[in-house]
């Protein structure tokens, strides 16, 4: 009986690499197969009858034969995965269908297709897309929106900006992270594995990118003032810019692991600030928070208890909905460190 274990462990470990392989090449036929979805769901079936065939071969003995056809067949999928390439010219939703166009002049910065959209609900909205202009010299604060939509581990983090308005009032430009989608899809975590979606940097005003969550979505907003050096903040904001322009010349995939809302955010404030240590809260974004706090960028001398329960702006949201002029001013209201 010992003599047949290591017979026994190799059938296993090979049967575990097919079944796992098998699996990936299932869902990246599923998601990306350029044809209709009855052959699509055909052509998954038909690999995995011939990834089951193989396995059968595996534990008849036949090892190297199973290895070398599902092999093969596998760098072939492999070779056509690979080519499969980002695009900017597809029949977009509404939300995402215009990119950010920035331009940097000096200290002035001239953003086009800022999306200021008035929502009524999911599919009743005026869109509107506006260009506006902003002084490096006055931007004064960065805050950070946690926005939950499936549970206490999961949020879309959303980063605004605000800026001195010269009448004693601030004006504030959110950033989102985002799929872009097309006109018939639909965010789905598994998908974003498989390169269904592009990615889309969104910049708008909050009584858009804030309200829409809360107010049509029905998700839970939080907001925290972030704690930088003004040339931090400054890098920062000309980071999104950049990372806008990127965006235009050459589109890139989302990914729910290595390119979504959290991660793309920490890779840009890990080349300004530096030292930014990993750590599992930047894909359990809903705990980003903790992850935050525990940096010490957040309010000083505040508990993260306080700071939470305080920068929950989900009521406060719904109630300033119809006063446009002081929405951002409303839902800060008693927020740890505002002035």
């Amino acid at each position: 009986m010992a003599e047949r274990r290591p017979g026994w462990l190799a059938c296993g470990a090979h049967s575990l690499l097919l079944l796992l392989t098998a699996l990936w090449a299932a869902l990246a036929l599923h998601y990306q197969l350029p044809i209709s979805m009855p052959w699509r769901l055909a052509a998954v079936a038909a690999w995995g009858l011939f990834a089951l065939a193989a396995l059968l071969l595996i534990w008849r003995g036949q090892t190297a034969r199973a290895v070398l056809s599902y092999g093969l067949a596998f760098a072939l999928l492999l070779g056509w995965w690979v080519r499969l390439a980002p695009s900017n010219e597809r029949d977009w939703a509404d939300d995402v269908a215009r990119h950010l166009q920035p331009r940097v002049q000096g200290s002035q910065v001239l953003l086009q297709n800022v999306r200021n959209f008035d929502w009524r609900s999911e599919t009743d909205y005026t869109a509107r897309w506006e260009a506006r202009r902003y002084d490096l010299d006055r931007l004064r604060s960065v805050d950070m929106g946690l926005s939950y939509w499936m549970g206490p581990a999961i949020a879309h983090t959303l980063v605004s900006f605000g800026f001195d308005d010269g009448r004693g009032g601030t004006e504030q430009v959110v950033f989102s992270i985002e799929i872009r989608k097309e006109r018939h899809e639909h965010f789905s975590a598994v998908a974003g594995f498989f390169k269904q979606f592009e990615l889309s940097l969104v910049a708008g005003d909050e009584r858009d990118l804030l309200r829409v969550r809360t107010n049509v979505r029905g998700e839970d907003v939080y907001l925290y003032r972030v704690q930088m050096a003004p040339a931090a903040i400054r890098s920062l904001f000309l980071a999104y810019v950049a990372e806008a322009e990127s965006l235009q010349r050459q589109p890139r995939f989302y990914d729910t692991l290595t390119a979504n809302c959290t991660t793309i955010v920490y890779q840009m404030a890990q080349r300004i600030v530096g030292g930014l240590p990993l750590d599992w809260r930047l894909l359990a974004s809903g705990y980003l928070p903790e992850y935050v706090h525990e940096v010490g960028a957040l309010a000083p001398g505040q508990d993260l208890q306080a700071l939470r329960s305080a920068g929950r702006i989900t009521e406060r949201a719904k109630a300033a909905a119809g006063d446009p002029q002081s929405f951002s001013r409303a839902i800060r209201a008693g927020m740890p460190g505002m002035p």
